[in-house]
């Protein structure tokens, strides 16, 4: 018996994936995910920006490789497979949040969110023009379109009136929102596992690629870091490395690529949530027509077609849709 078959996910059941669950599961990752630029700009406060990466993929994948072994998964070691998780982690943390790391030492965590956000465009386009692994259709077109309008609405333009300051940095940020698109294309190649294995796999691959660079280029035994800083990159790690990797292999596998990287419009709503619950700020009324732009979006990328869900009920889905 091949490792491989250790660790079969329970998403592979007759009875399909459970929509409702789904789209909440897609809403935590959202948050999960949305709370990371905060964490990320508080840590990069007295942590250099790749020993602040490095550790999170490492702390991330030692806790999901304990959480395996408590639940009795295998971690499998076949060469081919550790390759993948190399590349996952390649184009999932290494060059993305070392990118972002980076950047916001100069810009704000709102508009690295913002720029972020777009990474359903791309999804779009890569599967669009490359890959062609799921259908692309006008209703999915109509999510992007929807989505974009919710960010402008909610956001406002005067958020972006610094758009044109640290450039570099911007450009950054741009990089890594089309490396997370790549990655929910090229992750949907881990079908079959149980969502904790390739997540654990990428986020140990990216700790072994980060680490020697760490202590290459910016000698973290010379940091001095505060507290705060610790404490946000320990809730990097835990909630979204740890907790959101999972949600997000389980999701692909689920939703489709240009489904969960919809994720990325909730980002910028839960944000203004937390602002008006915790912090006592207001909505404007673009926010809110913004707020309905986005569910409309998400819905427009997520929700399958009548024909689609129906074929999922009569009996498990054994390879991605052509």
């Amino acid at each position: 018996m091949t490792s491989q078959s250790h660790t079969r996910g329970a998403a592979h059941k007759s009875t399909g994936p459970n929509l409702t669950l789904e789209l909440a599961l897609l809403g935590v990752l959202a948050t999960l995910w949305s709370s990371s630029y905060a964490f990320i700009k508080i840590g990069v406060e007295t942590i250099p920006p790749v020993t602040l990466i490095a550790w999170r993929s490492l702390l991330a994948g030692l806790l999901l490789w304990g959480v395996m072994a408590l639940r009795g998964v295998r971690m499998p070691f076949e060469a081919a497979l550790w390759r993948r998780f190399l590349l996952q982690a390649c184009v999932n943390s290494v060059i993305p949040f070392t990118l972002i790391a980076w950047a916001e030492k100069t810009v704000d965590a709102a508009l690295a969110t913002i720029l972020n956000s777009t990474s359903p465009i791309f999804t779009f386009l890569i599967t669009w023009a490359i890959t062609r692994h799921e259908a692309v259709t006008a209703r999915k077109l109509v999510g992007v379109v929807a989505g974009i309008a919710g960010i402008v609405l909610i956001v406002g333009l005067e958020a972006l009136g610094s758009a044109g300051r640290h450039l570099l940095a911007q450009v950054a940020l741009v990089v890594a929102t089309i490396a997370f698109a790549v990655a929910s294309v090229i992750g949907r190649g881990f079908r079959g596992l149980d969502p904790i294995v390739p997540a654990a796999g990428s986020l140990l691959g990216g700790a072994v690629l980060l680490l020697p660079a760490s202590l290459l280029f910016e000698q973290p035994w010379t940091a001095a870091p505060s507290a705060r800083s610790l404490g946000a990159m320990a809730a990097l790690a835990v909630f979204s490395s740890g907790m959101g990797v999972v949600i997000y292999f389980r999701l692909l596998n689920t939703l489709g690529s240009v489904g969960t990287t919809a994720q990325a419009y909730l980002r910028v709503p839960i944000g203004v949530a937390i602002g008006v619950l915790f912090l006592g700020e207001t909505l404007a009324p673009a926010a809110w027509a913004g707020l309905a732009c986005v569910v409309i979006g998400v819905a427009a990328m997520t929700i399958p077609a009548r024909g689609a869900a129906a074929s999922r009920e009569r009996g498990p889905v054994e390879k991605p849709p052509s």
